[in-house]
Protein backbone atom coordinates (compact mmCIF):
# COMPACT_ATOMS: atom_id res chain seq x y z
CA UNK A 1 0.00 0.00 0.00
CA UNK A 2 1.59 3.44 -1.21
CA UNK A 3 -0.06 6.84 -0.28
CA UNK A 4 1.06 10.62 -0.46
CA UNK A 5 2.36 11.79 2.76
CA UNK A 6 1.33 15.52 1.98
CA UNK A 7 -1.65 15.25 -0.06
CA UNK A 8 -2.77 18.86 -2.53
CA UNK A 9 -4.83 20.36 0.10
CA UNK A 10 -2.12 20.28 2.51
CA UNK A 11 0.67 21.36 0.62
CA UNK A 12 3.49 23.12 2.62
CA UNK A 13 5.42 24.37 -0.62
CA UNK A 14 4.31 28.21 -1.17
CA UNK A 15 4.94 29.33 2.26
CA UNK A 16 8.35 26.99 2.93
CA UNK A 17 9.82 28.39 -0.31
CA UNK A 18 9.20 32.25 1.07
CA UNK A 19 10.19 31.29 4.36
CA UNK A 20 13.93 29.50 2.67
CA UNK A 21 13.84 32.32 0.47
CA UNK A 22 13.68 34.74 3.51
CA UNK A 23 16.22 32.81 5.08
CA UNK A 24 18.52 33.03 2.23
CA UNK A 25 18.18 36.91 2.13
CA UNK A 26 19.15 37.20 5.34
CA UNK A 27 22.05 35.28 5.48
CA UNK A 28 20.81 32.23 7.86
CA UNK A 29 22.64 29.19 8.10
CA UNK A 30 20.02 27.25 6.17
CA UNK A 31 20.28 23.27 7.40
CA UNK A 32 18.00 20.61 5.13
CA UNK A 33 17.30 17.24 6.69
CA UNK A 34 16.43 13.95 4.60
CA UNK A 35 14.86 10.43 6.04
CA UNK A 36 17.76 8.45 4.29
CA UNK A 37 19.53 4.85 4.71
CA UNK A 38 22.74 3.71 3.52
CA UNK A 39 22.64 1.85 0.40
CA UNK A 40 24.18 -1.29 2.15
CA UNK A 41 20.68 -0.52 4.69
CA UNK A 42 23.13 -1.15 7.95
CA UNK A 43 21.27 2.03 9.40
CA UNK A 44 18.16 0.59 9.20
CA UNK A 45 17.23 -1.29 12.14
CA UNK A 46 14.52 -4.38 12.38
CA UNK A 47 11.57 -2.61 13.93
CA UNK A 48 11.55 0.15 11.02
CA UNK A 49 12.17 -2.62 8.34
CA UNK A 50 9.34 -4.63 9.55
CA UNK A 51 6.60 -1.28 9.60
CA UNK A 52 8.10 -0.39 6.15
CA UNK A 53 7.23 -3.71 4.68
CA UNK A 54 3.77 -4.02 5.96
CA UNK A 55 3.06 -0.55 4.95
CA UNK A 56 4.32 -1.89 1.46
CA UNK A 57 6.88 0.65 1.28
CA UNK A 58 10.04 -0.71 3.19
CA UNK A 59 12.96 1.36 3.11
CA UNK A 60 15.49 -0.06 0.12
CA UNK A 61 12.57 -1.63 -2.07
CA UNK A 62 12.46 -0.76 -5.34
CA UNK A 63 10.43 2.10 -6.55
CA UNK A 64 9.51 4.13 -10.01
CA UNK A 65 12.32 6.93 -8.36
CA UNK A 66 15.22 4.14 -7.10
CA UNK A 67 15.14 2.49 -3.60
CA UNK A 68 13.10 4.12 -1.34
CA UNK A 69 14.89 6.35 1.36
CA UNK A 70 18.49 5.31 0.08
CA UNK A 71 21.10 8.04 -0.07
CA UNK A 72 21.92 8.80 -3.50
CA UNK A 73 18.91 7.51 -5.33
CA UNK A 74 16.39 10.18 -6.94
CA UNK A 75 13.75 9.75 -5.38
CA UNK A 76 15.11 10.25 -1.48
CA UNK A 77 16.55 13.58 -2.81
CA UNK A 78 14.77 16.83 -1.99
CA UNK A 79 12.10 18.27 -4.20
CA UNK A 80 13.53 20.50 -7.27
CA UNK A 81 12.06 23.70 -5.59
CA UNK A 82 13.78 22.72 -2.25
CA UNK A 83 17.45 21.76 -3.88
CA UNK A 84 20.26 23.27 -1.22
CA UNK A 85 22.25 26.18 -2.35
CA UNK A 86 26.00 25.89 -2.37
CA UNK A 87 27.11 26.35 1.37
CA UNK A 88 23.56 24.58 2.76
CA UNK A 89 23.75 22.00 4.92
CA UNK A 90 22.47 18.88 4.41
CA UNK A 91 22.07 16.12 7.16
CA UNK A 92 21.28 12.74 6.42
CA UNK A 93 18.83 10.75 8.74
CA UNK A 94 18.23 7.22 9.53
CA UNK A 95 15.26 8.03 12.00
CA UNK A 96 12.40 10.90 12.33
CA UNK A 97 14.39 12.78 15.00
CA UNK A 98 17.03 15.26 12.54
CA UNK A 99 19.18 14.77 16.10
CA UNK A 100 19.08 10.86 16.59
CA UNK A 101 22.43 9.28 14.95
CA UNK A 102 23.57 12.84 13.13
CA UNK A 103 25.90 15.44 13.52
CA UNK A 104 22.72 18.01 13.75
CA UNK A 105 23.90 19.28 17.18
CA UNK A 106 27.36 19.38 16.75
CA UNK A 107 26.73 21.89 13.80
CA UNK A 108 24.10 24.34 15.77
CA UNK A 109 26.69 24.16 18.97
CA UNK A 110 29.62 24.93 16.77
CA UNK A 111 27.91 27.62 14.81
CA UNK A 112 26.73 28.85 18.69
CA UNK A 113 22.99 28.66 17.12
CA UNK A 114 20.37 28.42 19.83
CA UNK A 115 17.11 29.70 18.17
CA UNK A 116 16.04 27.24 15.56
CA UNK A 117 12.44 27.70 13.05
CA UNK A 118 11.47 24.46 11.76
CA UNK A 119 9.29 23.81 8.54
CA UNK A 120 8.92 20.79 6.33
CA UNK A 121 7.14 17.41 6.20
CA UNK A 122 5.27 15.58 7.68
CA UNK A 123 4.31 17.79 10.98
CA UNK A 124 3.60 14.70 13.11
CA UNK A 125 6.50 12.97 12.28
CA UNK A 126 9.71 13.88 11.36
CA UNK A 127 9.02 17.80 12.27
CA UNK A 128 7.74 16.88 15.68
CA UNK A 129 10.42 14.68 16.40
CA UNK A 130 12.97 17.22 16.06
CA UNK A 131 11.45 20.10 17.63
CA UNK A 132 10.83 17.70 20.91
CA UNK A 133 14.56 16.41 20.41
CA UNK A 134 16.12 20.52 20.09
CA UNK A 135 13.64 21.24 23.17
CA UNK A 136 15.19 18.46 25.14
CA UNK A 137 18.36 20.03 23.96
CA UNK A 138 18.07 23.23 25.06
CA UNK A 139 17.43 24.89 21.43
CA UNK A 140 14.54 27.35 21.14
CA UNK A 141 12.14 26.54 18.27
CA UNK A 142 9.62 28.23 16.16
CA UNK A 143 7.78 25.91 13.87
CA UNK A 144 5.58 27.55 10.58
CA UNK A 145 2.86 25.86 10.78
CA UNK A 146 1.56 26.67 7.27
CA UNK A 147 4.93 25.46 6.21
CA UNK A 148 4.71 22.06 7.44
CA UNK A 149 2.39 19.16 6.36
CA UNK A 150 1.36 16.29 6.81
CA UNK A 151 -1.20 13.39 5.28
CA UNK A 152 -4.30 15.08 7.09
CA UNK A 153 -5.40 18.15 8.24
CA UNK A 154 -6.28 16.07 11.97
CA UNK A 155 -2.78 14.89 12.10
CA UNK A 156 -0.93 18.52 10.88
CA UNK A 157 -2.81 20.36 13.84
CA UNK A 158 -2.54 17.78 16.74
CA UNK A 159 0.77 18.73 16.68
CA UNK A 160 0.01 22.59 17.23
CA UNK A 161 -3.10 21.59 19.96
CA UNK A 162 -0.28 20.25 21.93
CA UNK A 163 2.16 22.51 21.82
CA UNK A 164 -1.24 25.05 22.65
CA UNK A 165 -1.86 22.60 26.11
CA UNK A 166 1.69 22.21 27.19
CA UNK A 167 1.83 25.64 27.36
CA UNK A 168 4.25 26.27 24.69
CA UNK A 169 6.86 23.68 26.39
CA UNK A 170 8.08 22.09 23.16
CA UNK A 171 8.49 25.55 21.60
CA UNK A 172 6.34 28.63 19.78
CA UNK A 173 4.43 28.27 16.37
CA UNK A 174 3.40 31.13 13.77
CA UNK A 175 2.13 31.34 9.98
CA UNK A 176 4.85 31.92 7.64
CA UNK A 177 2.58 35.65 6.74
CA UNK A 178 3.71 36.76 10.39
CA UNK A 179 6.99 35.63 10.41
CA UNK A 180 7.98 36.57 6.90
CA UNK A 181 6.41 40.26 8.12
CA UNK A 182 8.31 40.46 11.24
CA UNK A 183 11.86 39.44 9.01
CA UNK A 184 11.22 41.83 6.18
CA UNK A 185 11.82 44.58 8.56
CA UNK A 186 15.61 42.75 9.13
CA UNK A 187 15.88 42.59 5.42
CA UNK A 188 14.90 46.74 5.34
CA UNK A 189 17.31 47.41 7.81
CA UNK A 190 20.04 45.08 5.91
CA UNK A 191 20.79 43.00 9.38
CA UNK A 192 21.66 39.36 9.21
CA UNK A 193 20.33 36.76 11.71
CA UNK A 194 21.61 33.72 12.77
CA UNK A 195 20.20 30.11 11.67
CA UNK A 196 16.77 28.55 10.15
Amino acid sequence: RRFDICPPSHLPFKPGMAMLEMARQLNMMVLMTRESHRPDLMDLNENKRIKGERLGSAPGSNGPMGRFLVRGEYGCDMIDQFLPQKGEVVIDKPGNDAFYATDLEQILRARNIRQLILIGVTTDVCVSSTLRSANDRGFDCLVIRDACGAASEHLHQAVFDTMEREGGIFGAYADSEVVLKHLSGCVNRNESIGSV
